[in-house]
């Protein structure tokens, strides 16, 4: 499975990221994430470029099967928060073959920041090489919910 790990300039610019949306300013989409963790059970958060497609929300894992999306994935639901609205949802995992136009819509808007992670290929390039790259990159539709039960 592919999976880039951060590096300490990623970190950085991450950090900051995450700050700021925590706050409120959100980045081109950029929300936190926030999900359980699947080993230790504590909410874990990181910085997250969500986009539209055709009305619906998405979420692409340009790193590829990164922790969150391994958490996301075991925990079944997760939360999208923008300073104080938090937005609680349900992951729908995208198939392969469904991927490559939520590919180059990503890369179209965010090659600028994460272009580095997807290898050369580009919001332009052939149907061919953006559906072979395809599995390694986790793509999910967001499904909003109601959020959790009310505790008793």
């Amino acid at each position: 499975m592919r999976y880039l790990t951060p590096k300490s300039s990623s970190n950085a610019f991450n950090n900051a990221a995450k700050w700021l949306t925590a706050r409120g300013v959100s980045l081109l989409g950029s929300r936190v994430l926030a999900v359980r963790g699947r080993k230790s059970g504590e909410t874990r958060t990181t910085v997250v470029n969500l986009f539209t497609h055709e009305g619906e929300r998405y979420l692409l894992a340009p790193r590829g099967h990164t922790q969150w999306v391994r958490n996301l994935r075991a925990a079944g639901e997760g939360e999208l928060r923008l300073g104080r609205r938090v937005q609680h949802f349900t992951p729908v995992e995208i198939a392969d073959p469904d991927k490559p136009p939520l590919i180059r819509i990503y890369l179209r808007k965010w090659a600028w920041e994460a272009g580095v992670f997807f290898d050369g290929l580009k919001a332009d390039s052939p149907e061919a090489d953006i559906a072979a790259a395809a599995p390694g990159f986790p793509v999910f539709r967001i499904v909003p919910d109601a959020g959790p039960a009310p505790r008793r």
